[in-house]
């Protein structure tokens, strides 16, 4: 999303002196305590709900509120009317001082010749420069006309909510209206573009378009009020709100003007994969692999599918073949991964990791033409990495290491610079800690000392000055406890000695390879390269959330600045970049500025004694979290923001991010 003004003139002076709100935002007025996302360019309580039903609304002296927050019914203090009484406030203010814009902040209810929608203008920007102005439309139900079918579960609807976001920002992106002008310099004209939240190959639950209770649909955006220099530029903003927004309210969210079929399809497609997710369990399984399916990707910088004449479609082998009903397509065939152990093997270059990187993201509904249509793993599944450098806190890593180097404690484990087997052992902890059934590893990406031993490095390095337990001793007690594994592996067949299952990928073409593991093991069972059995996996040892950030919660002014700059990097204040590059799993912006906003939740309801989740265990949190999200949407991490562009994080991601901020306090539970 462009800024626009980043790095000219006198408002990026501002915008960096006083954030993205313009001068003062946030400091006036009742003394609350609030969050500041810079990428909106709003504050919101970090308190979250409890705090807007506790205090109200924060305001200023005048009774506005001044910070951008609101709640259900919009702005605290703000205008109503008609549509042409919104084109008489803007060319009242034509030509005065940027702030006037304020005055359109409210509710517009459009005529039926207008759109007949309601245009919410929840939060209008104080400078030209600085992140633009947030607005929604609420659609009636008789207008938006969505068939109830279409809308019956909420797979469905969380389906019609991101075909109707696509839709909405290609009516907007068709007519350029994204596009930014500009011209003759800082005084010149400036501004205009409209932004909709740009969903990649996923299917999420988004903030961008909501079905709400009564069938009306709220679309939300943001639009770059324009200005020449700092004055406003009603005129051309009549335009933008009055003339281009009903006709893409029109074109992208009303249903009569929906190309049905790939509605439907669309539809079908999420509920589709979404019942083989389901149905996963029952049959025994951590991941279904469709025939017909392509795994690879366009590029290493797409997620978009290889073209179909240059890919090669999975099938599966018949002896690991399972047919599944689904509710759309009727019976599908496909690869069944079943608990257990299984091994990925396979020469270089084959396939091996393009099919562990689908079955990563079959955590995840997609859209039409994807290719992983047909892919569907555990949701508990988390991809396991080494990651030299990431910040440990407090984790039990001694089912990995123990026996350290003056005697250091690794039951309560910490450090701000973990070394490859370390964050593999704490990544392994923390992933089990809330609740992670299936692991998913990548021999290229995990610290090889953390994975296996030969004979001859166990005879020179052996007993206690070896402190390192290899992730292969701790496979069959994981199994034992119920976690499933699968494991890419090229390079060590001792991993045959406990495998379920083996795959043998040969040039993209999968094989049953487990009898003759099997066979490969047992010639070598007196080789002496065996390592010694271990019956328990040891201790997970549940740990609490004391604070998201040490610096004390200030009485007035802002709390912490939050800003997502990539998918896997959050800056907050100017104190910390929040590094997620190892969080794979992690597939879409939205994602990553929804943890940022929940960074600023947990800080809020961590920052006095007896808040709700203080001294209560990580997942129980993270439980919390999720049932807030489940009721009232991914809103629920926002506060009273309605911000329109944030996608659903899993937990794990969630956890990730607390578990990687080095501002973060983490004790364990006894």
């Amino acid at each position: 999303m462009s800024d626009g003004g980043r790095g000219r003139g006198r408002g990026a002076y501002y915008k960096a002196k006083y954030g993205g709100g313009g001068r003062g935002r946030g400091g006036r007025g009742g003394g609350g305590r609030v969050g500041f996302r810079e990428e909106e360019g709003s504050l919101y309580s970090s308190q979250g709900q409890g705090r807007q039903q506790a205090g109200g609304e924060q305001q200023d002296a005048g009774g506005a509120s001044d910070d951008g927050g609101y709640g259900a019914e919009g702005p605290a203090s703000s205008s109503t009317g008609s549509g042409s009484d919104l084109a008489a406030a803007l060319q009242r203010i034509d030509g005065r001082g940027y702030k006037a814009y304020k005055d359109i902040e409210g509710r517009w209810q459009m005529a039926a010749q207008q759109g007949g929608y309601c245009l919410c203008v929840d939060w209008v920007q104080g400078d030209p420069f600085a992140s633009p102005s947030k607005c929604r439309v609420v659609l009636p139900a008789a207008l938006a006309a969505l068939p109830a079918q279409l809308v019956c579960s909420r797979t469905r609807r969380t389906a019609v909510c991101d075909y109707l976001t696509r839709s909405f920002g290609a009516a907007v992106a068709a007519s350029g209206g994204d596009i930014r002008q500009q011209s003759g310099g800082w005084q010149g004209e400036k501004g205009g573009e409209m932004s909709v939240d740009k969903p990649g190959q996923h299917v999420l639950e988004r903030t961008s378009v909501l079905i709400l209770a009564d069938g009306s649909v709220e679309a939300r955006f943001t639009v770059a009020l324009p200005a020449r220099g700092r004055s406003v530029l009603g005129q051309w903003a009549s335009s933008i709100l009055l003339q281009n927004l009903p006709r893409y309210v029109h074109q992208g969210l009303q249903y009569a003007q929906q190309d049905r079929h790939a509605l439907q399809c669309h539809v079908e497609c999420v509920e589709d994969t979404q019942s083989l997710r389901d149905q996963l369990p029952a049959l025994g399984l951590v991941s279904f692999l469709g025939d017909g399916s392509i795994l690879p990707r366009k590029s290493g910088a797409s997620d978009e599918p290889m073209a179909a004449a240059e890919a090669v479609p999975f099938r599966s082998p018949e002896a690991l073949a399972v047919t599944v009903q689904l509710p759309n397509r009727g019976a599908v065939r496909g690869l069944g991964i079943r608990r257990g152990i299984t091994l990925v093997v396979g020469g270089g270059f084959h396939g091996k990791s393009t099919v562990l990187e689908a079955i990563e993201c079959g955590v995840y509904n997609k859209i039409p033409g994807d290719g992983r249509e047909l892919i569907a793993t555990d949701p508990c599944a988390v991809k396991i990495r080494a990651e030299d450098g990431r910040r440990v806190e407090s984790v039990n890593i001694s089912p990995f290491l123990s026996n350290l180097p003056f005697g250091k404690d690794t039951r309560c484990f910490q450090t701000p610079d973990a070394s490859g087997s370390t964050s593999q052992a704490a990544n392994i902890q923390e992933a089990l800690e809330v609740g992670a059934s299936t692991l998913l590893i990548d021999e290229d990406k995990v610290a090889s000392n953390a994975m296996t031993r030969d004979a001859r490095m166990l005879e020179l390095v052996s007993g206690n000055r070896e402190p390192i337990t290899p992730f292969i001793c701790k496979l069959p007690p994981l199994a034992a406890l119920g976690v499933s594994c699968i494991l890419v592996i090229g390079g060590s067949g001792q991993y045959f000695d406990v495998a379920d299952t083996v795959i043998c990928m040969d040039a993209y073409v999968p094989s049953d390879a487990t009898a003759a593991a099997r066979a490969i093991s047992a010639r070598h069972a007196g080789t002496g390269d065996r390592l010694p059995r271990h019956e328990t996996y040891g201790d997970i040892t549940p740990r609490t959330l004391a604070s998201v950030h040490p610096r004390p919660v200030s009485a007035h002014g802002r709390d912490l600045r939050v800003k997502t700059r990539t998918l896997h990097c959050i800056q907050l204040d100017q104190e910390e970049e929040l590094d997620l590059s190892a969080v794979e799993q992690l597939v879409e912006v939205s994602q990553t500025r929804a943890i940022a906003d929940a960074l600023v939740k947990l800080r809020g309801a961590l920052a006095g004694r007896g808040g709700p989740w203080t001294g209560r265990p990580l997942t129980q949190v993270l439980d919390a979290l999720e049932a807030e999200m489940d009721e009232r949407g991914v809103d629920a991490l926002a506060g009273r923001a309605k911000p329109g562009n944030l996608a659903r994080p899993r937990r794990f991601e969630l956890a990730a991010a607390v578990n990687r901020l080095r501002t973060a306090q983490l004790r364990q539970l006894a």
